[in-house]
């Protein structure tokens, strides 16, 4: 079984906040946020795998400070956890005040990818080897995660049945 290094998938991105990235509130608008997420994640599975990979949920993303316009953003991207197909991406989210220096955890998020071939059928994915203290915790905290994941999900597929796909039009 293929294995990596955690560090061999982390990678960063660095943002301005613009005046047309902000919402009403004059903060960084949480779908542009969103996006870079998933950007930035989607990177760090191809880098864990070298082949395709598909976003299979945003498991959370968790807003815990403003992002303003005096700030930049920074999102940092990792492999903290894999299955047998899947794979957990981590991404933490710092704001820095360009003023004052000011650096603040603005979010966090944990997104699960899965690998495919050219037919679009699911692979086996490297295990990751977690080294710094901050990786471990996301590695050891894993299982718990996955299991509400996997619960979630079955309660989705079951809650669809009861969904309809007619629109109000019709």
């Amino acid at each position: 079984m293929e294995r990596k290094y955690v560090r061999e998938t982390r990678c960063f991105k660095t943002a301005r906040v613009f005046p047309t990235d902000v919402n009403n509130h004059n903060t960084l608008f949480g779908g542009k946020l969103m996006s870079y997420i998933d950007d930035i994640a989607s990177i760090a599975a191809s880098k864990l795998c070298r082949v395709n990979t598909v976003t299979a949920s945003t498991d959370s993303v968790d807003f815990l400070y403003p992002i303003n316009p005096t700030d930049s953003v920074t999102l940092e991207s990792f492999a903290s956890w894999t299955g047998r197909s899947s794979m957990e991406i981590f991404v933490k989210v710092i704001r820095e005040d360009l003023k004052t220096g000011e650096k603040k955890i603005a979010a966090t998020a944990f997104l699960t990818f899965v690998a495919l071939d050219e037919n679009n059928r699911k692979l086996i994915v490297p295990r990751i080897i977690p080294e710094t203290e901050e990786e471990n915790k996301l590695y050891e905290t894993a299982p718990a995660r996955a299991a509400m994941r996997k619960q979630r999900r079955a309660e989705s597929k079951n809650f669809t049945d009861f969904l309809t796909v007619s629109y109000p039009w019709e």
